[in-house]
């Protein structure tokens, strides 16, 4: 006899979003990305025109701009952070660690210049703890081993790093993604490597 599967309890079935109800979210995300990282003044109103949803609809799902920004934020940083540790980055020599790091920065795209923008980092404690300090371990272990210059700060670097991030991704990559990693990784190591000091 064949054993019958236990119905999932009402209780389950309401804490599971349903499916349509899951990528009108993520499509609303998505919008917001785009949108937001073009410019921070993006209203509301914007991301439901770049959806394809109604106001009301945007609403629904993300009652205020804060809450959909703080949804963006914990999605953006997830995102980044486990293509930051999957990148290994502390298993490779400090400058292919920063080049790994640009690519995983690079790959999460838009909704990582919406987060690393000071006014959702400040809302985003993680952000810290999952991307800046092991961005700055990875720049102090390139310090250490002579890689990186250590007359400046590792959390100076770090920040610069992120900024040169953020720049090159708001700018719309208008040399595709190889490119623009290549220049963010060669513009911060070209202002960043060790250099000999003058006797």
């Amino acid at each position: 006899m064949a054993s019958q599967s236990p119905n999932p309890s009402r209780d389950d079935r309401e804490l599971a979003p349903p499916p349509l109800r899951a990528r009108v979210a993520a499509t609303i995300l998505a919008a917001a990305a785009r949108t937001l990282a073009g410019g921070e003044q993006a209203s509301m109103s914007d991301v439901a025109t770049a959806a394809g949803v109604g106001r009301a609809t945007v609403y629904r799902y993300f009652p205020t701009r804060e809450v959909l920004l703080e949804q963006l934020a914990a999605f953006a940083v997830d995102e980044a952070a486990s293509r930051l540790e999957a990148s290994r980055v502390d298993e490779v020599p400090p400058l292919e660690g920063i080049s790994r790091a640009v690519r995983a920065l690079v790959e999460v795209g838009d909704p990582f210049v919406v987060v690393a923008r000071e006014h959702v980092r400040l809302r985003s404690p993680v952000f810290n703890a999952r991307l800046v300090d092991p961005l700055t371990a990875l720049v102090e272990r390139g310090q250490r081993a002579g890689a990186i210059r250590d007359g400046l700060p590792a959390s100076w670097l770090t920040e610069s790093l992120l900024a040169l991030v953020v720049g090159g991704l708001a700018s719309g990559q208008p040399k595709g993604k190889e490119d623009t990693i290549a220049a963010i990784t060669e513009l911060f190591m070209d202002g960043a490597r060790s250099r000999p000091r003058s006797t």
